[in-house]
């Protein structure tokens, strides 16, 4: 097996990420590849928006004004080759964009383009099979913005064999941007299941950018250099191993807690992490400190793929008014309640006058009482809120009405009320994903404008029922000591459309046992139980004992999702953060160890 390291560096983990992440990878030496994650769910609606208002618009604009045309003279000049997924619902307009662009400067760059997972030209063909929604039943929607399928890592592998300099995606997988790149490099084929495993690991790791190099790690306090915090390099090797480092000088930290913390983040089922290519079980991987910010992740295994890509519909649903309020002094909790209650109704009122109908929903969110707490909220008044208010509508009339009349409150309600912080409508959009056979849709890949024929899709047929699920230790306890969750473990958490997964990773195998015997499923539903808002809480557990980790699963506890849900933390990013507080009884010993006794 060849010892060649494959060098790739996450420059990106959304449309907007840091302008200062590409000329702190090109220091790395010997560096192959910069990759770009630019889609998440909420940017395909608004990309969706922009096509529909021009045609040669729906991509990802920073790709050009900021992530690669001003570096591109260095990229070029390096050998550094670029996937991004930056094209959006136009991938070939982005493409003929950079063409230009580069014409202009000098170069010529070989571009390819990966298409062919944009179906809003087959809408009816959609709407005549009659999908249902995957999570919630619903059915197909109207006016519909974007329709995608999430395609694999084998185009993209494939405009790199053919010399691609730079390749540019619709909706792939997130992790096909690094998964194509090392197929390329070391000739993985479809069949090499543990290998397909172990690029979509490192590509999942890769393409968050900093959020594995110490952003947002539950250890804050440990991490230095936020300010010039490091993008994160991948050193890839043959047999599927990679070695997760940052760029010297650089801010940040690299450990075994920022790795295991982003390998969970946004994962449903451990065992089956689903993308075109393969079925990744990570609850085996295992991950080893083999030097001052270097991480080694080995030991993902691979199952056959499922004949299905997953889509994702993005759907036009109306307007939003969001207005946050500051209210400040003695009473300010009540004074804003009020306030907003009072707001709403000359809302109402205004609407009723203008016989138009009512809002269609009605939010406030006290920011700065723990509302996101529920029951756990801490009874301490403050003297400081920020009211925020939402209204919704089908029409953006209404909205409008509400957010100039809203201003009035400064003069006429709460004392101790001041400059709005914000006061903005914006179009509302739904999410609709559903599952579509493999044969069904057709990836289409062309270089430099030239159509070039495209691998079929890999089919599997995968099933649950195959897999043999992990169990572990619980322990029993000799006491009646109790510490909270973060004292014995890490925690990282994500949304993924209405619910959100919280990974919990132990920070020495030791601890596992108490964790896992004091968080059931039930424990965290009741834990969360405010997030369902009268629902019946549906909660999953699963074991990673590979990396001594537990991922719960919580099933519509994000009503909405990242497009539609009013709520203060609409991705799920703060429940992590929530749990980590969570009791957790250990023997006295335990207790003693990490109170520093």
């Amino acid at each position: 097996m060849t010892d060649k390291i494959v060098r790739i560096g996450g420059a990106s983990a959304f449309a907007i990420d840091s302008a200062l992440s590409v000329p702190q990878l090109l220091t790395v030496p010997r560096l192959d590849y910069l990759i770009f994650d630019y889609l998440a769910e909420g940017s395909m609606g608004m990309m969706g928006r922009a096509a529909q208002a021009n045609p040669e618009a729906g991509f990802g604009s920073d790709f050009l004004d900021v992530h690669v045309g001003p570096h591109l003279a260095e990229i070029l000049g390096k050998k550094v080759r670029v996937i991004a997924n930056a094209g959006g619902v136009n991938p070939q307009a982005l493409a003929d964009a950079l063409a230009r662009q580069a014409r202009a400067a000098g170069f010529s760059p070989r571009i390819g383009v990966v298409a062919g997972d944009d179906l809003r030209g087959r809408l009816d063909e959609i709407r005549m099979s009659a999908p249902a929604d995957m999570f919630s039943g619903a059915a197909f929607p109207d006016k519909i913005l974007s329709a995608n399928a999430y395609l694999g890592a084998f185009p993209i592998a494939r405009l790199l064999d053919e010399g691609a300099d730079i390749v540019i995606t619709g909706r792939v997988v997130d992790s096909a941007v690094v998964l194509g790149a090392l197929i390329h490099e070391f000739g993985w084929g479809p069949d090499d299941l543990d290998l397909m495993a172990a690029g979509t690991t490192a590509g999942h790791l890769l393409e968050c950018g900093a959020q594995v190099t110490g952003g947002t790690f539950t250890d804050w306090q440990d991490v230095p250099g936020w300010a010039d915090i490091g993008f994160p390099v991948g050193e890839c090797h043959a047999d599927g191993s990679i070695v997760i480092t940052k760029p010297e000088g650089t801010g940040g930290l690299v450990s075994v807690g920022t790795v295991a913390e982003q390998m969970l983040y946004e994962v449903s089922d451990p065992q089956a992490y689903y993308v075109p290519d393969v079925t990744c079980d990570f609850s085996a991987v295992k991950l080893e400190q083999v030097g001052p910010n270097r991480v080694r992740v080995s030991g993902a295994k691979g199952h056959p793929p499922t004949d299905s890509y997953k889509v994702c519909v993005t759907y036009d649903t109306g307007w939003r008014g969001v207005v946050c309020q500051p209210v400040v002094g003695i009473d300010a909790p009540a004074k804003a309640a009020r306030q907003a209650d009072a707001l709403f109704e000359r809302g109402r009122r205004m609407l009723r006058d203008r016989n138009l109908p009512d809002f269609r929903a009605t939010h406030y969110v006290p920011i700065g009482v723990e509302a996101e707490y529920g029951a756990r909220a801490r009874a301490v008044p403050s003297r400081e809120v920020i009211a925020k208010m939402v209204v919704e509508h089908d029409d953006k009339l209404p909205v409008d009405l509400f957010i100039r009349e809203q201003h009035m409150a400064i003069s006429a309600m709460s004392q101790g009320t001041t400059l709005n912080l914000a006061a903005y409508a914006m179009p509302t959009t739904g999410l609709f994903s559903f599952l579509i056979d493999k044969n069904a849709v057709a990836p289409v890949i062309s270089l430099d404008g030239r159509a070039l024929p495209a691998a079929g899709a890999v089919l599997g047929g995968f099933t649950l029922s195959s897999l043999d699920r992990p169990g572990g230790p619980v322990a029993t306890v000799d006491g009646n000591e109790t510490v909270r969750l973060i004292d014995l473990a890490w925690g990282r958490s994500g949304d993924k459309g209405e619910l959100f997964n919280v990974a919990v990773i132990a920070r020495e195998a030791r601890y596992l046992p108490y964790i896992r015997a004091a968080l059931t499923a039930d424990a965290v539903a009741g834990w969360f139980v405010h997030l369902f808002e009268g629902a019946e809480p549906c909660v999953d557990r699963y074991d990673l004992p590979g990396c001594s980790a537990l991922n719960f699963v919580l099933h519509g506890a994000l009503p909405g999702g990242i497009n539609a849900s009013p709520r203060l933390d609409p991705v799920g990013k703060t429940m992590a953060q929530q749990l980590m507080e969570f009791p957790i009884p250990v023997d006295p010993a335990i207790a003693a160890t990490v109170r520093g006794g």
